[in-house]
């Protein structure tokens, strides 16, 4: 994404013992692992799907946000 989008990237990387300690929750950072952009938190506590986190990147850049796809159980079940 940071080929795609004039967007620094920063990740950091720590043991989990570190993450639940008194002293992180009273950081106020989301549970780990976790994917914020600017202030956004896109999701904490599982991976992120790359269309969610496409989207927050263009949310943060004021740019509209991509159209969902829609996968193959979405299309057979849709009712127009």
């Amino acid at each position: 994404m940071g080929e795609k989008y004039d967007v620094e990237i920063e990740t950091i990387s720590k043991p989990i013992a570190e993450y639940q300690t008194d002293e992180y929750f009273e950081l106020d950072l989301p549970v780990a692992p976790a994917v914020m952009v600017g202030e956004e938190i896109a999701v904490e506590g599982t991976d992120v799907a790359e269309e969610k986190l496409e989207n927050a990147i263009r949310r943060h850049l004021n740019l509209p946000e991509l159209e969902e796809k829609k996968g193959f159980w979405k299309r057979l079940f849709q009712r127009d």
